[in-house]
């Protein structure tokens, strides 16, 4: 069995301990022990029993900065060509993607002779982004020149639909399909057309780990502390964060709130991630804010769910979040969550939980700072219940039950 990355790879060893395990990695300057150290590390995530590593050279090919123009297309072609050396080292029995290269599919499945499955973080193209190209809507995937122009948003809209249809058909060579949300479903149900095997699998949160952080607030310290997770993406959108906190501090009288501090908690994956961090240092500047606003990046897990214990707030903005595991562990820690009204965390997190409410959602800079004001403004009593609620609605998105639909969803693959 082959798997490219994620904790699948846990419970399929645990429900099948005979077969052998191979996870493709781009990470080749570190050992495997190293790679698993660092899952345990940043995750929490231990194995039981041994995987073995395939160490590729090409995973340049499908770095997005590779390609400036045509940026799907070209990840596209190049998980192909990753895909093929992936293949030469090491043909499995099942492979299953969990890392979005679908193009990869009908080569294991036809070249390999490979049952192929797929779980769907995040689909390479959605029809929320043929309708931001449609509506000339300028957003992180489609440059304001491009929005500004008919011609050249006819153009790439015409290039998303020929892309949408390959994808579709590509996708639709799984034999099993994971999904991880309403939102996600919704769309792969669209484009890959394959109802009668895809599923809805949660992604595993380690919630039990949350559960020992107590909900009253901590008073150690004067003021309240917010905190947001997410790798430092350009979709996670945390210059909206800034500006939000940055318009809190300006609409409200000093004596209101004596101390507040945003912390931004995420992760740099490579040059282009520092770079967007010293651009929200900088807008952090502009804004005068920059003594309110810390970052802290690649930080190990016992550090996350220290600040997590002792926040408030926990902000979220990105627009159509496929799922939202920061979101789920800020409200199994206990921090009130303000996640943007979209995807994941509007259909399946941020809901009511026998019949109160487990959390806040916003979509614009006002209706941002407007909740935080008034999250800010309810009393610690009134706070206490609602962090009472959403812990106990997270439940749901536990590793045991990540376990069952996941095994659940794969039995076709490996029976």
């Amino acid at each position: 069995m082959a798997a490219d990355a994620g904790s699948c790879r846990l419970y399929a060893l645990l429900r099948y301990p005979e077969a052998v395990y191979v996870v493709y990695t781009g990470d080749s300057n570190v050992s495997g022990q190293q790679i698993l150290e660092g899952a345990f590390r940043r995750f929490n995530i231990k194995l039981l029993h041994p995987v073995q590593f395939v160490f590729l050279r090409k995973r340049y090919l499908v770095e997005d900065r590779r390609y400036p123009h045509f940026t799907l297309l070209g990840q596209s072609l190049g998980s192909i060509l990753l895909g093929w050396e992936a293949l030469m080292q090491c043909v499995p029995d099942v492979y299953i993607d969990s890392m979005g290269y679908a193009f990869t599919l009908p080569l294991f499945k036809y070249v390999g002779g490979c049952r192929v499955g797929s779980y769907v973080h995040y689909p390479t193209i959605s029809t929320d982004m043929l309708s931001v190209v449609k509506n000339q809507n300028t957003g992180f995937n489609n440059a304001a020149f491009i929005s500004r122009n008919a011609l050249l948003s006819k153009a790439k809209l015409i290039y998303y639909y020929l892309f949408a249809f390959i994808y579709g058909l590509v996708g639709s060579c799984s034999d099993v399909v994971m999904v991880n949300s309403t939102w996600t479903l919704n769309h792969i149900l669209s484009l890959w057309k394959v109802g009668h095997c895809t599923n809805i699998v949660y992604p595993p949160c380690d919630v039990q780990t949350f559960l020992d952080i107590p909900l009253h607030e901590k008073k150690v310290t004067p003021g309240h502390l917010l905190v947001s997770i997410g790798q430092f993406r350009p979709e996670k959108n945390h210059a909206l964060q800034i500006k939000a906190f940055a318009k809190l501090l300006n609409e409200k009288a000093p004596e209101s709130h004596p101390s507040l501090k945003l912390v931004l908690i995420g992760g740099c994956r490579n040059k282009d991630d520092e770079l967007r961090v010293n651009q929200l240092r900088k807008l952090s500047e502009n804004l005068g804010v920059q003594e309110d606003v810390e970052f802290k990046i690649n930080i190990s897990f016992d550090e996350l769910k220290n600040y997590l214990s002792e926040a408030t707030i926990g902000l979220h903005t990105m627009w159509n979040e496929h799922f939202g595991i920061g979101v789920v562990e800020c409200m199994a820690a206990g921090t009130i969550i303000l996640a943007h009204n979209s995807g994941g965390p509007k259909l399946d997190i941020v809901v009511p939980h026998e019949g109160q409410i487990t959390g806040f959602l916003a979509e614009s800079e006002e209706g941002y700072a407007e909740t935080m004001a008034h999250i800010l403004s309810l009393s610690a009593e009134k706070r206490l219940q609602i962090r009472r609620t959403a812990r106990a609605s997270v439940s749901r998105f536990s590793d045991q039950e990540f376990e069952v639909a996941f095994l659940s969803s794969v039995e076709k693959l490996l029976t």
